[in-house]
């Protein structure tokens, strides 16, 4: 019965197509949304992320919706036009609709699915899919200490 229910297509309803900044001009990646009955399904993928190093690097990038649809990028702030995480709610970081879970980078690749009810796909068109340099703390305000932005692609509809 559940399977019946999936309602699955797969032409996404908006999608994403995500650029690195100028520090970061191999990074590329394409996310996905795709709206179900239950909530919404989002396939994202990734290559050229930074390759992490060190003693216990932590392999984790935040990665957030936020408010506004400019990536473009100016000397001072790369993306500084992308606005704060997606929070219509003024909830407390990381309970925004905007907080994704984090990509996790494997030599500079990432795959990953989840479903998420805490948007549905027709309130995110317009809003820009941001990649952090840097891990979600899940804890300081109001965006996670997650550094950077050093990757941004603007949600567009499919259909």
């Amino acid at each position: 019965m559940f399977r019946n229910n999936l309602n699955y297509n797969a032409t996404p309803d908006a999608s994403a197509v995500v650029n690195g900044n100028r520090s970061h001009p191999e990074l590329y990646g394409v996310v996905q949304f795709y709206q179900m009955p239950f909530g919404v399904f989002v396939i994202a993928q990734f290559h050229g992320l930074p390759i992490t190093s060190g003693v216990n690097p932590n392999p984790f990038l935040g990665f957030h919706i936020h408010e506004n649809d400019d990536c473009s990028q100016n000397v001072e702030d790369d993306f500084n036009m992308t606005g704060s995480h997606y929070n219509p709610d003024n909830s407390l970081h990381p309970n925004h609709r905007g907080d994704l879970p984090p990509i996790l980078n494997c030599n500079g690749y990432a795959w990953q699915s989840f479903l998420t009810n805490s948007f549905v796909v027709s309130e995110i068109i317009g809003r820009s899919v941001v990649v952090h340099n840097s891990f979600d703390d899940f804890v300081t305000q109001p965006s996670g200490n997650s550094g950077a932005k050093i990757g941004c692609g603007v949600i567009t509809a499919n259909k």
